[in-house]
């Protein structure tokens, strides 16, 4: 009996039109596999461990990503002003806001990506309009975030003067390293299925905690304005 030839996807390992913005695909779960009837092929051995160098790679980069963004912070004399924007009183009400639209975004990002799981109670499946709700919440939410990471760098500098003020300063180095650290995994089609997951939840997890140790302690303590 003759099998039929394997199909062609390229160079060893891509995948035709894959989208990288998307959660892996759920067969990645079940770890690397082989066709049973393509000929044997010891490379194929070699992609756990590839796939494990990426990871590891990418987390020494995001690492020095947050280290150097904590050195920068620590070394640098906080102006009090770096942002201003129409409609708010001050850089620091601006900050809050936006912050709090980025979190915002980030909840949307975890329902949606649930939903195109299929682990979204209620829902079954996503489908292309979740997919695309779920790239462009992602994108904006880094936009906005952005001019608060450079308010909190250039006008604030690291700071540690009580708990609060110190967990939020480590938090927003290791959310940025840590999102370095996920963009460079979701590149590699050999990372292990849990990797991106993972990093989404703990993505989520540090940015809530920013939020919580910044925006909604501003409300709680000087009310809901701008």
């Amino acid at each position: 009996m003759t099998l039929p030839p394997p199909p062609d996807f390229g160079p060893r390992g891509a995948q035709p039109d894959t989208d990288l913005t998307q959660p892996v695909p759920a067969d990645w779960l079940d770890g690397p596999h082989t066709d049973t009837g393509a000929p044997f092929e010891a490379d194929a051995f070699d992609e756990p461990a590839s796939g494990a160098r990426g990871v590891m790679i990418a987390l020494a980069v995001g690492s020095l990503i947050a280290v150097a963004i904590g050195v920068y912070g620590g070394l640098h004399e906080g102006t009090g002003q770096a942002l201003n924007l129409a409609g708010f009183s001050s850089g620091l009400h601006a900050k809050v806001w936006l912050g709090s639209v980025a979190f915002a975004l980030a909840i949307v990002q975890v329902l949606s990506a649930l939903a195109m799981w299929g682990r979204l109670p209620g829902v079954k499946g996503g489908g292309r309009g979740v997919a695309i709700l779920h790239r462009w919440s992602g994108r904006v939410a880094v936009l906005v975030s952005l001019p608060v990471a450079a308010h909190c760098l250039y006008a604030l500098g690291f700071q540690a003067f009580d708990t609060r003020v110190l967990v939020h300063s480590l938090l927003g180095c290791f959310f940025y390293g840590l999102f370095v650290f996920k963009m460079l995994v979701l590149t590699r089609h050999d990372s292990p299925g849990w990797t991106l997951p993972v990093a989404g939840g703990v993505l989520f997890t540090a940015l809530t905690g920013l939020w919580v140790t910044s925006s909604m302690w501003f409300f709680s303590e000087f009310g809901v304005s701008f």
